[in-house]
């Protein structure tokens, strides 16, 4: 059913209380050292975290807002441990973003309700691709309305893998699955590393994604993707093809015809205070910086900077 990964060393100790869970189908992780724990999460990714309160040094806190921050892992549920003593007194869940609480001394058949509740609450809310894992359509649409409706200024990145079909037609759809999956990585990447928490990204679906950084900072993380594309996608193309510098391959006709290498176009929309009222404008104004962008041979970005020109 589920990978539960446990950091809670006074809870589920013992088989006979991880019996009812496992039991119910699903796989029990017990860590007992916290930094073995967060590798493990990390490199292979539960479908839920059971962490204790109010371990050594604050442990429990950082991890929770680490992960939470994480554009990989912000939708894993997590299930924080508690003392009765803490359910009285009150908790302060901008401290503790998580997504479900269960009494330490809890029987394990409301353990395994909480992990169930949990798991059910992330599948009716989450729109991730399943192919990438990334924030889907409702996702993207919620964020960038929110920056608008709460005035943060975010430059709104539309990335598009440009000559995607040929490599698709030629190589097959597992290729271009792997194509889709290298260029997630290299967007979460380079976002992950220059915008950290202020950074997002989404998945639209097929080779269409969505990524928002801070606005000063979107030119030269528009570079690095595109940089990183382009020094990767040679590895998935055949060597023949990548010193011809082109695809072989035929129209609709049956013509013989030449396509140019797979390569990104990002559309960049500067979203700041005043300017939109709605998701929709965003897109529309995105949609005409398509075009310009792809009409540029070669990986390329374009960033709309006519507001710049009108303040000027």
């Amino acid at each position: 059913m589920a990978r539960i990964s446990v950091v809670a060393p006074q809870i589920l100790r013992t088989p006979s209380e991880r019996l009812p869970i496992e039991a119910f189908g699903h796989k029990l992780i017990v860590h007992g050292n916290v930094q073995n724990a967060i590798e493990s999460i990390l490199n292979d990714p539960p479908e839920c975290l059971l962490i204790q309160k109010g371990l050594q040094d604050g442990i429990d806190k950082t991890v929770i807002t680490a992960l939470k921050e994480d554009l990989k892992l912000s939708f894993l549920p997590i299930i924080l441990a508690v003392q009765e003593k803490d359910i009285m007194s009150g908790i302060d869940f901008s401290r503790y973003p998580v997504d479900e609480i269960v009494c330490i001394n809890a029987h394990p058949e409301e353990i395994l309700t909480r992990i169930e509740l949990s798991l059910s609450r992330s599948h009716r809310v989450a729109d991730n691709n399943p192919l990438t894992g990334l924030p889907g359509n409702t996702s993207i649409l919620k964020t960038i309305q929110g920056y608008i409706e709460q005035e943060t200024e975010r430059a709104v990145c539309y990335v598009d893998i440009d000559n995607f079909k040929p490599l698709n037609d030629k190589y097959g759809f597992s290729r271009g699955d792997e194509v889709i999956r290298m260029t997630a990585r290299v967007i979460v990447n380079v976002v992950s590393e220059e915008a950290k928490s202020e950074g997002f990204v989404g998945h639209v679906g097929g080779d269409d994604f969505v990524f928002s950084v801070p606005v000063p900072a979107a030119e030269s993380i528009c570079k690095r993707i595109l940089e990183s594309f382009d020094a990767l996608i040679t590895l998935f193309l055949n060597p023949d093809d990548a010193e011809r510098g082109y695809f072989e391959s035929v129209d609709r006709q049956g013509r013989p015809q030449r396509f140019p290498l797979t390569s990104l176009s990002i559309a960049v929309v500067p979203c700041t205070k005043g300017r939109f009222n709605h998701y929709g404008e965003v897109s529309l104004v995105a949609a005409q910086l398509k075009k310009k962008v792809k009409a540029i041979e070669g990986s390329s970005y374009f960033i709309d900077r006519r507001e710049d020109a009108e303040k000027a």
